[in-house]
């Protein structure tokens, strides 16, 4: 019957649609591990492992934000590199010292575990996807905490698997040399109002990527833990400096792919360690 064979044709579109969206996936944990394996084969060879934090981000914003903004550009950074997959975000990340509850940890919500223990976690993350045939390791931390243990174990990890032709490396440019303060200070800002937490970059940021992270009207400065004035943050201001993020990122990877490898630890006490330990 003509409305039988009708249902049929939407049926078949719709699975062809889901067979496409599937293909265009970068996320590893909303894919199967028969999806991983495939794109690996076809040559997506770089994961981006991207750290956040939960922190507390003023009387205004939601204590997730670095882990909401991180997981889009780093979704955004994968697509536009088009060899690369994501892992899931880590939210748990240095933050200060938990006994003194200085700094972030001054405020409820704020979670901290020891730089140690993040270094730990990272390179058993970059260990799992080297095992699994991933051949360069990106480390993409959208927090300052998270800088100084990325770089170590992307350096130690580079010279331990050098030999197997596995890279690790910290995207330093997307945090630290993207553009956003130059390009804030270009547009009349000063540096006390873009401050250095929860103000206008921070805001503007996490307003482009979920606005329902944002109370409007608990927006102050200087006060209650922000550095800088949030009020000045807008959405269209955000996007600008998440490309910024992005191209930033999106440039360093692309750069590391084809730099020399690092030397390979070829001492034998490293030898017997990488013997030892992996």
């Amino acid at each position: 019957m003509p409305w039988i064979r009708l249902l049929m044709s939407a049926a078949f579109a719709l699975d062809l649609a889901g067979v496409a969206a599937r293909a265009q996936e970068v996320e590893t944990e909303r894919m199967t591990w028969v999806e991983i394996r495939d794109a690996v084969a076809s040559g997506k060879t770089t994961i981006i492992i991207p750290t956040g934090g939960t922190e507390q981000n003023g009387p205004h914003m939601v204590t997730g934000k670095h882990n909401f903004v991180v997981r889009e550009t780093a979704r955004r950074i994968a697509v536009k590199l088009g060899n690369a997959l994501v892992a899931p975000v880590l939210a748990y990340v240095p933050e200060g010292d938990v006994g003194k509850a200085e700094g972030h940890m001054a405020f409820p919500g704020s979670i901290s575990i020891a730089p140690d223990v993040f270094a730990q976690v990272i390179e058993g993350a970059a260990h799992s996807f080297a095992i699994h045939s991933f051949r360069l390791i990106v480390f993409l931390g959208d927090s300052g905490p998270n800088q100084e243990p990325q770089q170590r174990v992307a350096a130690e990890l580079s010279r331990r698997w050098a030999a197997d032709g596995v890279r690790v490396i910290n995207a330093d440019d997307y945090y630290a040399k993207n553009g956003g303060l130059e390009w804030l200070l270009s547009e009349g800002e000063t540096e006390a109002v873009i401050g250095t937490h929860a103000a206008v970059r921070d805001t503007s940021e996490l307003l482009a990527v979920d606005p329902a992270g944002v109370r409007n009207d608990r927006r102050a400065a200087d006060k209650d833990g922000v550095v800088g004035d949030p009020r000045r943050a807008t959405a269209e201001r955000g996007a600008r400096l998440l490309d910024m993020k992005i191209d930033a990122a999106v440039n360093e990877i692309r750069a590391a792919a084809t730099a020399p490898p690092a030397p390979a630890n070829t001492g034998f006490w490293e030898k017997l360690k990488t013997w030892l330990f992996g």
